[in-house]
């Protein structure tokens, strides 16, 4: 079935390798990675071939889990299979990154033998394969205040203003000697997807929202866990509920371990979860966002009798000024001409710069808090710009990542355990909303 998996770094660096039944060579490593690059867009095929041989590949943290086979199995199962030992890699490495991979090569390696025999599945049960697991995780480098792409965004119920250490959720779940892996701590996730399409007069022409509730658990044995929704969540159009300020979704779907009794009266889910992580509910919105959109762009364009094109852009954040939205990308495609940029920015801390393969200004914004706005003045300059080269100036592209807010609105209210364990282990729940397209026309 499953003749080659392998783990690629985002640059094609080898990470992982291992051949199950000897149909092809190594070099189909270099092969895959050439494919994936030559391909247009950001988002290559799941499936591509190659002389007889069928590449499946899945991309979570920067890297490339790739499943190669010369038979004809179902692509969802082996997509499936991939997912989940991306997951596993998180449960027993702490986190799924190139610096994890590397550092736990050995035990990656003994999973992929538990897993697999002569490249068929045999389990990808974090519970059954931690009985044979005997190589220990070794932990990355603690948090550096240098880095922050590792910044965790972890916090308490919302009552409460404590926060969680960064790394806190990024440890191994289990240990795999039957040692105290660290503190009992339930993590929660309730992580959202915004694709936005905006009119160049500000109309609002496409909206979706894609939505779920992860849990990760580092209880080495789980009493009944209820979590809380919003009382006034509801599903589906017609579907009202409570006197407050509705949260409604068109449809969501929940992990086949969750018990739904207490849900259609009280908004509870109940689920006995084992040690590592689960997607116990997603939900989707279409056609409608509950708030305005968290951004909006006013620009002008003029060309000078120079030549040189000005391209002027205000980003309005409409967020509450509570928040802030982090590591803020504006993409904005210029005439293929363009070869020099010049820019006035509206603060020290942006930065800018014009990338000739992609033809594009990509403006890059650490943080923009809720209700200010921002403005650039770029000045591009090149052969054969004309009046008609401002027709290919757009559309803007943003990409960024919205911590402590959910555009629906959803709220965890509690989350207990039933009964009570004698040691309470700590809960934290985290919001954020990424970004997955979010268009303005020009």
């Amino acid at each position: 079935m499953i003749s080659q998996v392998f783990l690629l770094s985002a640059k094609g660096d080898h990470l992982i390798y291992k051949d199950f039944r000897g149909e092809a060579g190594r070099d189909v490593i270099n092969v895959f990675y050439e494919k994936v690059n030559a391909l247009p867009g950001d988002q290559p095929p799941v499936v591509m071939h190659h002389e007889g041989l069928h590449f499946v590949h899945v991309r979570q943290g920067g890297l490339y889990c790739v499943a190669t086979t010369r038979s004809n199995p179902s692509p969802f199962t082996l997509t499936e299979f991939l997912n989940r030992l991306a997951a596993l890699i998180r449960d027993y490495c702490g986190s799924l990154s190139e610096q994890s991979v590397s550092l736990n090569s050995a035990l990656i390696y003994e999973l992929l033998d538990e897993m697999l025999d002569f490249g068929y599945p045999q389990t990808s049960s974090t519970e059954i394969l931690k009985n044979f697991i005997q190589t220990e995780a070794v932990t990355p480098k603690p948090f550096s205040l240098l880095d922050l792409r590792n910044v965790g965004l972890f916090g308490a119920d919302t009552q409460h203003s404590k926060v969680a250490p960064s790394a806190a959720a990024s440890r191994p779940v289990l240990s795999t000697r039957g040692e105290p892996g660290g503190k009992n701590e339930i993590f929660v996730d309730v992580i959202e997807r915004l694709t936005v399409v905006i009119g160049s007069n500000g109309t609002l022409l496409k909206a979706d929202i894609q939505g779920e509730i992860r849990l990760k658990c580092f209880l080495p044995s789980c009493s009944e866990m209820r979590i809380g929704l919003n009382e006034e969540f509801s599903i589906g159009k017609t579907q009202l509920r409570g006197y407050g300020a509705a949260v409604r979704v068109d449809e969501c779907s929940f992990h086949e371990a969750v018990k739904l009794d207490e849900f259609e009266n009280q908004r509870v889910l109940r689920v006995t979860p084992s040690q590592g992580e689960h997607t116990v509910m997603q939900y989707q919105l279409s056609d409608e966002l509950p708030s305005p959109p968290p951004f909006r762009l006013f620009h002008s364009l003029e060309r000078e009798p120079s030549g040189r094109l000005l391209v002027y852009l205000k980003l309005r954040c409409d967020l509450p000024p509570k928040n802030a939205a982090l590591n803020v990308v504006v993409n904005l495609p210029v005439p293929k001409g363009s070869v020099s940029l010049s820019q006035e920015l509206s603060s020290p801390d942006q930065s800018a710069e014009l990338q000739p393969i992609s033809r594009a200004v990509r403006w890059e914004i650490p943080r923009f808090p809720g209700g200010a706005q921002l403005s650039a003045l770029f000045k591009l300059e090149g052969s054969g710009l004309s009046a008609a080269s401002l027709l290919e100036v757009g559309p803007v592209s943003l990409s960024f990542e919205l911590p402590k807010l959910t555009c629906t609105g959803l709220q965890i209210r509690f989350l207990r355990l039933s009964p009570p364990l004698p040691a309470l282990p700590q809960r934290w729940v985290r919001y954020v909303t990424h970004s997955d397209s979010y268009t303005i026309r020009m």
